[in-house]
């Protein structure tokens, strides 16, 4: 298979190159351009053929309309190049918003060059990436808003407590080992647990279950 080639937008010049050292030694990941914005973006894809990028990194540093109007414009333009979002400063809000907007994939200013590696070849394969702590805080949300009641769906009122207990380690980033450890249980009864809460509030991903909560209004977006 071919390498993946990325365009990055960051508007700090000692950023770009930070993230193009880390990925210098990458196998299978060629940094094509870095350009400090997306109207720069837009100039250098005059020179290159769209179905030549898989990936656009673009890091915000402010969550605003504006910056969610920009992955917008990249997603209108440029419809299957993957968005992979590097966000600085991020929250619940922001990320739906994003992820409705059109990006494939979210990264924390918390990410490692392995977090950042996987979310590629994740993107490059054709499926969404949510890194970690992206993760956390869209699923704690969720969570909160469930126990209160608020727009709680059949779905998640189908899971035990055990699986909620479950369900909330794994929200606040905990392995499955340390949910073994603090309830006492195996790891492969922590993947069983995993594998009937999604069965149950029928999704595969963490993804999925942000899309879900779009859909019904559990979160605003």
């Amino acid at each position: 298979m071919s390498s993946i080639k990325v365009i990055l937008i960051d508007e700090h010049p000692i950023v770009r190159s930070g993230i193009q050292s880390l990925l210098a030694s990458a196998e299978d990941i060629e940094i094509v351009a870095a350009v400090k914005d997306v109207n720069a973006f837009f100039e250098k894809m005059k020179h290159i053929p769209a179905t030549f990028i898989q990936v656009v990194m673009l890091s915000i540093y402010s969550p605003n309309d504006m910056e969610v109007e920009s992955i917008r414009r990249i997603r209108k333009a440029y419809g299957k190049l993957n968005i992979l979002v590097l966000a600085m400063y991020s929250n619940e809000s922001f990320i739906l918003k994003s992820i409705k907007a059109g990006a494939k994939g979210m990264l924390s200013n918390q990410t490692t060059r392995n977090e950042i590696v996987e979310a590629m070849y994740t993107l490059r394969n054709g499926y969404e990436y949510l890194g970690k702590s992206i993760t956390n805080i869209v699923l704690n949300s969720y969570l909160n808003r469930s126990k209160t009641g608020e727009n709680m769906q059949d779905d998640m009122a189908q899971l035990s407590l055990r699986e909620l207990e479950v369900l909330k380690l794994f929200g606040e980033g905990y392995t499955n080992q340390e949910i073994a450890d603090k309830l006492f249980i195996s790891i492969r009864t922590v993947e069983s647990h995993k594998t009937n809460i999604m069965k149950k509030i029928n999704l595969r991903t963490t993804v999925d279950l942000i899309k879900f909560a779009i859909r019904n209004n559990i979160v605003e977006v």
